[in-house]
Parts: structure tokens; sequence; C-alpha cells
């Protein structure tokens, strides 16, 4: 989960994802529409007997705030709550076996990051047909799944590129929340298969975005275009506008690919 704004909980259930599966909760920054959630949640979390751990990724100041709240409110929860403190830098804060997680520092009213989503490359896939053809023992599965030649009792090397395919390409997603549009961001970010970056306003406030830490639909698309993402996703609409649909035309004069972010949207990466 990245941030926890108020509601969290009630739309987990609406679009009836699991519990059981959250593990990490990435805060993007400390201001209160993507905080206020966590308190409900995790709340929720205890009375459903969540086992195991959930790690809360956030800054120092976030870990001091939130350990007082569910001290006083989550007192006895069956899971423990862990802390993985940040700071707004590049870095990568977490690895798995499958996936990187890395921030890179916005420019908001608060420290803030966004978040870089990488998944590591997969195995290479057999091709049966010519495994069989070759007479490759199964044992060897494993090694050409790495990338190894098959080498046969008599000394006879078949080249990997033979007997299996490439891997499944590797998914990333960036998640850019509340900032200033900034010009070096989109090297940060690098190519990804979807960007979320906010877009509170648009250009005919472009005056109003900056002094509070904010993005236009324009500047979102710039920096999509220029990081070489693939999709840009739109979201965190100032509640001036009743049109939302003006985001994306605005965006798609810069970049062409852009999806109208909405209350239970789901994209398949």
């Amino acid at each position: 989960m990245i941030d926890c704004g108020e509601g969290a909980q009630l739309e987990f259930m609406r679009q009836r994802l699991s519990f059981a599966r959250l593990r990490h909760i990435f805060l993007t920054h400390l201001h209160g529409d993507h905080v206020f959630g966590l308190p409900g949640l995790i709340g929720t979390l205890a009375l459903n007997g969540t086992g195991g751990d959930v790690t809360i990724h956030t800054f120092e100041e976030g870990r001091k705030q939130l350990t007082a709240i569910f001290d006083y409110f989550c007192r006895d929860t069956p899971f423990d709550i862990r802390f993985n403190v940040i700071e707004p830098e590049e870095k990568v804060i977490l690895e798995t076996k499958s996936l990187t997680v890395r921030t890179v520092p916005l420019n908001h009213r608060v420290p803030a990051v966004g978040y870089v989503f990488e998944e590591k490359p997969g195995e290479r896939h057999i091709i049966p047909s010519m495994t069989s053809y070759h007479n490759v023992p199964t044992f060897w599965m494993g090694r050409l799944k790495r990338g190894d030649d098959y080498v046969k009792e008599d000394g006879t090397i078949i080249p990997n590129e033979v007997l299996t395919a490439p891997p499944t390409p590797a998914k990333s997603y960036a998640h850019i929340s509340d900032t200033k549009y900034i010009s070096s961001l989109a090297e940060k970010i690098g190519p990804v298969d979807l960007l979320f970056h906010e877009t509170t306003y648009l250009e005919e406030h472009k005056s109003m975005a900056a002094p509070r830490g904010h993005s236009t639909a324009k500047q979102a698309a710039m920096v999509a275009r220029d990081a070489g993402a693939k999709r840009l996703l739109t979201g965190h609409y100032s509640s001036r506008y009743n049109d939302e649909s003006q985001f994306v035309k605005e965006a798609q004069e810069i970049f062409h690919d852009v999806i109208l972010n909405k209350e239970g949207l789901i994209v398949d990466i």
C-alpha cells in the first residue's frame, strides 16, 4: 500500500482486498490526507487477527508520531509493527528476491519521496520441444532457466537460446505524489511501465501549483515523456475542478497514453 488516507480500510473491503496480504505500507509524506487512515487500518488488522508483521516505511518524525498513536489505540496487535526509517534521498529501501523499491526525493511543503517499484529479471522459459529433442535431463532445467548452455555427455554444447526463450519482461511502476514540478525527476525515475504523477492543477492555475508544492497535468506529462514512461496515471485532483477529464486532455497534448485515475480503478501493468 502506498499512503493511507481516511477511509482506506473501507475501500479495502469494497475492493475485496485481503487484509492478511498487506505487509508493507509506503508513506510518501506526513500530511493528513496521506496518513490519517493508518490508525483505523491497523486496528482492523488487529481485529481480523492478522499475524506476521507489517512494515511502515516513513520518516523518523512519522515513526515517532505513529508509534505514540499505535501505543495508545492499538496496543494489543497479533502482529509486529515495524518501521523502516527513510530519508528524502535516492536510495534502495527494500529488496526481495523478485522486487526492488527505491525512493526519489520530491519537492513539497514537507519532506516527501516518490517510490519506484522494479521487478527483477525473471528466469528464461524452457522450450519443451527443443529440450525433448536434445534429450536434456530434468535436473538440467534449473540451470537452463538461469541461462547456462547445455553440455552433453560427449562434450557437445547446445546454446541456451536454442533450448529456452527470453524471460517475461520485468515490470516497473513509479508513484510520484505531492510535489512541485522537478525537471530532473524524470532521469531519477527512468523508464517505467506505469507512472503515477500527481496532477493537482491544470496549467491555467500553474501560478498556484508551485507555492503549494504541487504540479499541473501538463507538467506531469512532461515528466512521463522525459522519463520514457509507457503510460501516465493522473490523480490528486483539486476540488476546484468539476470535470476531471480536463486533466487527461491537457496531459495528452504532451504525452500520448494517459489514464484518468478514479476511485476503484484497476490498471493492468
